[in-house]
């Protein structure tokens, strides 16, 4: 793979957004410092804010959603401008790619530490797990919960926050993972697929901080939605094991 002037290993960068004029900027900017990053592609699911025009301004491929598609087909999208960007030469056919929430501003900098071993080739699959957030959330965990559940009895392992969207994958673990499972469900059936497939998976401390969902009504529909896709999810996968039972062990890292 080539490298960068300052020597490190480029990757692409996708972040999905919807309605985050006021911190993608920042966001744009602190994955920009990362070393070794190469294009970044910002995929407005559509917003009714000024997203679109804030993600260019800072220098990002957009790619515009005329409506909102949810999560899963946003990140498609974006993985779809990464594949015509490698088409006329402008990102190499074995970047890694990184996926980056676009409320994290300055604090994304430290995405940077989910690179390192995919890069090294000593994963396939990082996540990010963060830490106690400034402003304390609504939800009582039934989602984390189910999700965690649903990918230990699916794969023997237990990760410690399931729905984590900050991800770095190798070109194999985008081979295995798409197309994506629809909507929310799309980190719990990401993990399973790269596990199935016999490739590492390696959750990575982050210093990340995101503005969390709250608990009013509107948040309470978010995390309903969430349940539904997740559960979703676990359902097609528990299906197709009985379908087509898999005989390779799930690796992750230690």
């Amino acid at each position: 793979m080539p490298r960068s002037a300052g020597g490190a290993v480029p990757f692409v960068v996708v972040i999905p957004a919807k309605d985050e004029a006021a911190r993608l900027a920042a966001t744009i900017r602190a994955v920009r410092r990362l070393p070794g990053v190469g294009q970044i592609v910002v995929v407005d699911d559509g917003s009714r804010d000024s997203t679109a025009r804030v993600a260019s301004d800072a220098g990002a491929h957009v790619v515009r959603h005329a409506r909102n598609h949810g999560k899963a087909d946003a990140l498609m999208s974006g993985l779809g401008r990464m594949a015509g960007l490698q088409r006329v030469g402008r990102v190499d056919p074995g970047a890694a790619v990184l996926f980056v929430d676009a409320d994290l501003a300055d604090s994304a900098t430290e995405v940077a530490v989910l690179v390192d071993p995919v890069v090294r080739g000593e994963a396939d699959l990082t996540i990010a797990t963060l830490p106690r957030q400034r402003t304390a959330g609504g939800g009582r965990g039934l989602v984390v919960g189910l999700a965690r559940r649903g990918i230990e009895e699916l794969t023997g392992w237990a990760p410690v926050q399931p729905l984590s969207g900050m991800r770095c994958l190798s070109p194999a673990a985008v081979a295995a993972a798409t197309p994506f499972a629809r909507g929310w469900g799309v980190e719990v059936a990401m993990t399973i697929d790269v596990l199935d497939a016999g490739l590492i998976v390696e959750e990575v401390p982050c210093d990340l901080h995101h503005r969390v969902t709250g608990s009013d009504w509107r948040a309470q529909l978010h995390r309903a939605a969430q349940y539904r896709d997740v559960a979703l999810a676990l359902g097609v996968r528990r299906l197709g094991r009985r379908l087509r039972p898999r005989e390779s062990p799930s690796r992750h890292a230690p």
